[in-house]
């Protein structure tokens, strides 16, 4: 995975007075670890979020300090503490359109017997808060706590769309910086998932981010309109051709949004 030179709190630095960077640069902190990852060093932490090791050395102690790392001292690295874990379960624990759509999502899950979830961004990231599988042998087994590139995925380009154009402009303009050689290709995908939700009201993914995944995605956007979140459904690309995208499962995952913006009272 390509690790992320952080720029959002630079940006945030640079233009607002009342930002605190060292608050902002502890925090970056605890963004390194993904999932999968139990220990990082100082040097690795250094590494993936481009500051000096003194001041990594320094954030690390103090964030030991607090619980939210935890040092490993036979082998010099941190990991995650309680204090991380309890601050992630007190937001999915409070997220109530989880429970709320996950039976409409098992059931997709099963017709379809892949993968149904429901993801937020994180910067340039969807990152799953619930995810279904189907009960067959063959499916993708992604759980929550997965992230997924924004830009080249169903989920992401769906959260896109529904994004007020303001916001879209800024998140596709780091997109382009992230990557200038690809963007091309990546712009042309982007665009190309706008003009699918405009038509059908969902978004495909056929191979963009991994050429043998394909999926579909369709935005959601609670009535209070602070957190807008998206779905997807997808599996291995034998299994989901681009007709069973369009004609079954594209259709059906709106459907399912639309019951749950029903069960949020939209409606």
């Amino acid at each position: 995975m390509q690790e992320e030179i952080l720029t959002f709190s630079d940006d945030a630095a640079s233009k607002d007075r009342q930002f605190v960077n060292a608050l902002a640069r502890g925090l970056e902190i605890l963004r390194c670890f993904r999932p999968g990852e139990v220990y990082l060093t100082n040097t690795e932490l250094a590494r993936r979020t481009g500051m000096p090791k003194p001041t990594i050395t320094r954030l690390t102690y103090t964030l030991t300090k607090l619980g939210y790392l935890n040092y490993a001292a036979d082998q010099g690295k941190y990991q995650l503490g309680s204090g991380v874990l309890a601050l992630g379960y007190s937001l999915l624990s409070n997220l109530d359109i989880r429970k709320l759509s996950r039976p409409s999502m098992q059931e997709l899950a099963e017709h379809s017997q892949c993968n149904v979830a429901l993801g937020i961004r994180d910067r340039l990231s969807m990152v799953y808060i619930e995810a279904c599988r189907g009960s067959g042998a063959v499916t993708l087994r992604r759980e929550v706590g997965s992230r997924i590139p924004l830009a080249a995925t169903a989920m992401g380009k769906a959260l896109l769309c529904g994004l007020p154009q303001a916001e879209r402009d800024f998140l596709l303009d780091h997109i382009r910086l992230r990557d200038e050689e690809k963007w091309p290709k990546i712009k042309a995908g982007i665009e190309q998932g706008y003009k699918d939700f405009q038509d059908f009201g969902f978004c495909v993914s056929v191979g963009e981010w991994e050429s043998s995944i394909h999926a579909v995605g369709v935005p959601l956007i609670d009535p209070d309109g602070e957190k807008m979140m998206a779905y997807n459904c997808g599996g291995p690309a034998f299994m989901l051709t681009l007709d069973a995208l369009m004609n079954d499962l594209g259709p059906r995952l709106v459907a399912l949004v639309r019951k749950v913006e029903v069960s949020m009272g939209r409606h």
